[in-house]
């Protein structure tokens, strides 16, 4: 079966064959997979789910990769980025946001013009599918509090509309991550008017904090665990010496331990074998499991 030659022959959109995925994500690791898929609109998006479906392919949705553990090994599926659906409009203090835009870029546009909500998110990599996928937060915030409802591409290849409370939303999951068959087209975001001064004095004091405090300077995927109740992953982590220490090119970051960052060489195993292993320490020692926010790609 020659996948790459009969999804050239849909017409779909742009084709990449044999991506090293090391290029496609924030922590720089991974081999190749069979091809990334750029498609152009959502009747294109229908036509390459359809074939995908139809030959019982394996597909992961990928966002900026900035949450996603490939192995170097490689990935034998398809990887379908969603770079044109790049819609932003507004209606009064209601976004309508493509699922492809940077949640970054989108968070510091509504901000800069005054409007309040989204603040938290001017730091948080990726995209505003992914960030609804993985319910993306940060101080005390999160997609599920801004979030009014999602156009969604079903399993059954119709578009549906579905709301904040059809959509599930916990700390760092929502109903897509537990039905990754859905996907995530566009989100409509609301928002109040605030002062646009103390917004930006907010996002700017954080960014400072942020420089000061995390390893941005690395290849990482952010915090790699969530905090169980009442504690800090971090400082579990810290308490039982692993900061500076690591496995192949994964290295606890000296700045943050609930940071893994790739010191040059690192492998996608390399990532999740120390994950792995941090997991094990902490339920010996503290008897808490650790929750991993990123995900391993099989």
């Amino acid at each position: 079966m020659d996948i790459i030659k009969d999804i050239k022959g849909l017409k779909v959109g742009k084709v990449i064959e044999s991506p090293i995925m090391r290029n496609y994500t924030t922590y720089k690791v991974g081999g190749k997979a069979i091809c990334i898929v750029i498609p152009n609109s959502v009747p294109d998006l229908i036509k390459l789910m359809n074939y995908i479906y139809t030959k019982k392919l394996k597909y992961k949705i990928l966002g900026n990769g900035s949450n996603l553990i490939f192995n170097d090994s490689g990935y034998e599926g398809v990887l379908i980025k969603l770079s044109k659906f790049d819609k932003f409009e507004q209606f009064g203090n209601e976004f309508d946001i493509g699922a492809g835009v940077s949640t970054i870029k989108a968070a510091m546009k509504v901000s800069k013009e005054g409007y309040t909500g989204f603040e938290f998110a001017t730091g948080i990599p990726g995209t505003i599918g992914g960030a609804i996928y993985m319910n993306a937060g940060a101080y005390n915030s999160d997609m599920g509090y801004i979030t009014k409802s999602i156009k969604v591409l079903t399993p059954d290849l119709k578009v549906k509309t579905m709301y904040n409370h059809e959509l599930e939303f916990h700390y760092r999951t929502s109903f897509l991550k537990t039905h990754p068959n859905y996907i995530c087209l566009e989100a409509k975001i609301a928002l109040k008017k605030g002062n646009k001064n103390v917004i930006m004095e907010l996002i700017n004091e954080r960014r400072t904090r942020r420089i000061a405090s995390q390893p941005l300077e690395f290849p990482s995927a952010g915090s790699v665990f969530r905090n169980p109740t009442g504690d800090y992953a971090g400082r579990l982590i810290e308490s039982l010496g692993y900061k500076g220490k690591g496995i192949g090119g994964a290295i606890v970051s000296d700045k943050h331990a609930n940071f893994i960052i790739n010191s040059g060489n690192a492998k996608g195993e390399d990532i999740k074998e120390l994950i792995t292993k941090i997991q094990k320490e902490v339920k010996e020692k503290y008897n808490i499991e650790l929750k991993v926010e990123q995900e391993f790609v099989e």
